[in-house]
């Protein structure tokens, strides 16, 4: 059976303030996290929690970055654990060393927190399909894709199933802008025939079955652009 408790990352970071804006980031998102603040903490952790995805610093007391991943990615237990790298190191030469260390994705500071989190899902997906499928988290919604259900702020939301894949697809990229004939080939199909009014038609539906009093409305309309789901919760 597989789990649907939101996957865990550790963020192997020895600046706090760092360390702080990587758990909120992750933590709001509704990933679970877990922090190690050097080298040998990081490697401990690893295998004791075996996380779904680790965040590694490359500049760490006790031991560096490139070290923790080349002791991860030969140990058997452990090497299937997606690793990203984050560092100032920006030249080409560092970047190569860094993957070819084992490191499946390298992210220069400063970075764009956004992307960042975008990068970390794609990660997760390639590694493992299941961590991502079965549960969508943005601030107080949730999506069970395998049981069909949509909770907002521990409440059932009944949705049709037009609202409830484009519900899907707005969760699976918070903050990204989806033009109607985006959310028309991956709502409805390529093939199908229809106005993009129908859009919006499904967004007033959903948004209708989503309001709560005293809650956000959390899709954002995009005048001449589209829609995004931008609540935080």
């Amino acid at each position: 059976m597989v789990s649907t408790e939101p996957p865990l990352v550790l963020i192997v970071e020895d600046e706090p303030a760092q360390t702080e804006l990587l758990r909120y980031n992750f933590d709001k998102t509704g990933f679970r996290t877990i922090t190690a603040a050097d080298g040998e903490e990081g490697v401990l952790l690893a295998r004791e929690r075996r996380p779904d995805l680790i965040v590694l610093d490359w500049m760490l007391p006790e031991l560096s970055g490139i070290e923790v991943c080349r002791q991860l990615k030969r140990d058997a237990e452990v090497r299937q654990i997606p690793v990203m790298m984050l560092t100032a190191r920006g030249e080409e030469t560092d970047k190569v060393r860094g993957l070819d260390t084992g490191a499946d994705d390298y992210v220069v500071k400063p970075y764009s927190v956004n992307e960042l989190l975008a990068r970390a899902r794609a990660l997760l997906r390639r590694a493992n399909p299941a961590s991502m499928g079965e549960t969508l988290v943005h601030g107080d919604l949730v999506l069970d894709q395998v049981q069909h259900k949509v909770i907002r702020n521990s409440k059932p939301v009944k949705l049709g199933p037009t609202e409830f894949r484009l519900l899907t697809v707005l969760m699976e990229r918070p903050g990204r802008v989806w033009s109607r004939g985006q959310l028309l080939d991956r709502v409805w199909g390529q093939d199908m025939e229809i106005d993009y009014r129908t859009v919006d038609v499904h967004v007033g539906r959903l948004r209708k079955a989503l309001r709560q009093e005293g809650k956000a409305d959390p899709i954002r309309t995009v005048r001449a652009a589209g829609y995004s789901l931008d609540y935080e919760g």
